[in-house]
């Protein structure tokens, strides 16, 4: 068996391949995605339905990516003229990809914030909030719950922001809180795909 930093080392040199960006500015364009165990790129599929129901609501808005991997979304939101998007990305190795493709794109309004997502959302927002927000997490952790929980606790969200959540579809105990609104959902193979939009007090 080899140890973890052998391991580490062998994912570092290796790709698991590209996403795909499937339309607007960057549209046709590969990007390459690191071989990082639990990443789970969003597939062409779901991006289309998910940003078919975004479709009026991308361009210029400010998009937080939890739990970015591949960047799939984001790059996607950018491509149809997102203001600016932020990756947070744990593991360094995808986090360092996310930071190629930027380079690659000469995109001057998206960052890559190498952390954990839940660490960074636990902060008190205290700068500008966001209008659209995807939570993609690993599954089978637990995280999106606490993610939401966050994003609304510590005020990450504008007033009527859009959020999107994808989850295993075995995950039965997920709530959203009280002021978000389920507006769209698709089962799509073993994951659900919801949008919800806050409600403003």
């Amino acid at each position: 068996m080899r140890n973890k930093t052998t391991q580490n080392k062998a994912i570092s040199k290796s790709s698991d391949g590209f996403i795909r960006v499937i339309s607007g500015q960057f549209r046709g364009r590969k990007l390459p995605v690191k071989n990082v165990e639990g990443l789970r790129p969003t597939t062409d599929r779901i991006k289309e339905t998910v940003f078919n129901w975004l479709m009026q609501d991308t361009r210029d808005a400010h998009v937080l990516d939890c739990f970015a991997g591949s960047g799939g979304l984001g790059f996607e939101a950018l491509s149809r003229f997102a203001k600016s998007t932020i990756f947070i990305e744990l593991d360094k190795f995808a986090a360092k990809q996310l930071e190629q493709n930027i380079s690659t794109l000469k995109l001057e309004n998206a960052q890559v914030k190498h952390t954990n997502s839940l660490s960074y959302l636990e902060q008190k927002n205290t700068n500008e909030t966001f209008n659209l927000v995807f939570v993609d997490p690993p599954f089978r952790k637990d995280l999106a719950q606490t993610t939401c929980d966050l994003l609304e606790k510590n005020q990450w969200l504008s007033s009527e922001a859009l959020i999107y959540v994808e989850v295993e579809t075995e995950l039965s105990t997920f709530q959203q809180p009280d002021n978000w609104l389920l507006i769209k959902e698709k089962k799509a193979g073993q994951v659900f795909c919801r949008l919800y939009q806050r409600q403003s007090n």
